[in-house]
């Protein structure tokens, strides 16, 4: 018995302390519910009005427009703009260029380029090439690039006349055999007619004389007593060519300091601490420089950016003329962080223009399209941002939660301010 009332007591005990567990786990449940910050209300308890239906249809109105005037912010990209010190040095800048000039043939002009560092690229040939144009602006031959071949030297011919030289000085003398087996057998020369550099020189086309005369600084004036421009045709080509235009384009690389490029008729050269283009060749004072920029940029294109001089044309009135382009070129750094693209260096610039109406044999003043640019001191950096998808969702939720709260707040106002008024006039009839 006392096994048995044991076993009771002990059947007792674990039946309170079961009891116990489960009226706490549900105390816990209750305390829980009490941090409820939504209540539900019987659906028997709710009450729909006219003036709350049409609240809720304008507040999902308003809603639907706001989270579309959102959706705009966020896919439109924001840009910034800072500006700082340039303190870059010793880089080089490209300049894209696209001219056409319709009456001026490709074989009279020619494009320089000169920096205030002294550097001077006199008849820029690399990266640029010419179109020949009819006259009415129709392209009759490829583009060609503006190559000159001045200050050729033949490698072989001078091998041979050096060491025909040791020959002579040593008394060593052989043979015609001898000397055709050794030496190897010298190729045309013609003459530079005294303008050659080297005693080696030879000058066998009129471009390498017209070359050779340039780097010399002596004027081409004689073209028709140049033996190879005889041969050739220089004064019949340029009699052939006097109605068609010309297409320049192409890029140059340029130290990214101050100076100016620009297209002239005839060959450039330096005549002292002077710039000369020979002009007694074409035997004209007629230069038309009419001329139409199709583009004309300072580095590589960014979105935002437009060129000013891009589509510019201008019709030259009278026999020669020069104009004169003032450019102030800005450095521009654009960065585009929403797609992980790195910096892109570029330019930007403003431009100024003048026109000169010249005498070309007066010689006062040189015919052509002058570009003079200058560096500015600030460069502007570009940063292309987008909004985050937290932020879009944040804001998103802010709209849609406060146009509820505010449509909630005013219905309750318009209840209330209903019932009391509704209220107000049952008194009044039951006075």
């Amino acid at each position: 018995p006392r096994r048995g009332r044991g076993h009771e007591a002990r059947r007792r005990a674990m039946g309170k302390g079961g009891g116990s567990s489960t009226a706490g786990g549900d105390g816990f449940m209750r305390s829980l519910q009490r941090f409820d910050a939504f209540p539900k209300v019987n659906e028997d308890f709710f009450q729909r009005t006219l003036s709350g239906g049409v609240i809720t249809l304008v507040a999902t109105i308003v809603v639907a427009v706001l989270f579309v005037s959102q959706l705009r912010v966020f896919m439109a990209v924001n840009t910034d703009y800072e500006l700082s010190v340039d303190s870059s040095r010793g880089e080089q800048m490209r300049i894209h260029l696209d001219v056409t000039f319709p009456r001026m043939p490709c074989s009279v002009v020619s494009l320089d380029v000169m920096d205030v560092s002294g550097e001077q690229e006199l008849d820029v040939s690399h990266d640029i090439f010419k179109r020949r144009l009819d006259r009415r602006g129709k392209p009759i031959a490829a583009g060609e690039k503006d190559a000159v071949n001045g200050n050729k030297v033949d490698p072989e011919t001078v091998a041979a006349r050096r060491a025909a030289e040791k020959d002579k000085e040593s008394g060593n003398e052989t043979d015609a055999a001898n000397d055709d087996e050794r030496v190897a057998p010298q190729k045309l020369c013609g003459s530079c007619y005294g303008s050659e550099q080297t005693p080696e020189q030879c000058c066998n086309t009129c471009d390498e004389v017209r070359e050779a005369y340039r780097l010399k600084g002596w004027a081409f004036s004689d073209p028709d007593g140049i033996e190879q421009c005889a041969k050739e045709g220089f004064s019949e080509n340029l009699r052939l060519q006097s109605d068609e235009g010309c297409k320049i384009y192409g890029s140059l690389d340029v130290n990214k300091v101050a100076g100016n490029f620009h297209f002239a008729p005839g060959k450039s050269f330096q005549h002292g601490n002077m710039h000369v283009h020979d002009l007694m060749p074409f035997r004209t004072k007629k230069f038309d420089m009419s001329h139409k920029i199709t583009t004309l940029s300072f580095g590589e294109a960014i979105p935002g950016v437009v060129n000013p001089l891009d589509g510019v044309k201008r019709d030259m009135q009278g026999d020669a003329g020069m104009y004169q382009y003032f450019l102030k070129v800005v450095p521009t750094v654009f960065t585009k962080k929403s797609r992980g693209v790195g910096e892109t260096s570029t330019n930007q610039f403003s431009v100024t223009d003048h026109f000169v109406s010249v005498d070309a044999e007066q010689g006062q003043h040189l015919p052509g399209v002058f570009f003079f640019y200058d560096l500015s001191p600030i460069k502007v950096n570009i940063v292309e941002r987008r909004d985050s998808v937290f932020g879009f969702t944040t804001n998103l939720c802010a709209i849609v939660g406060g146009v509820f709260a505010v449509s909630g707040i005013l219905d309750a106002t318009v209840y209330r301010g209903g019932k009391a008024l509704r209220k107000k006039i049952d008194l009044g009839k039951q006075g």
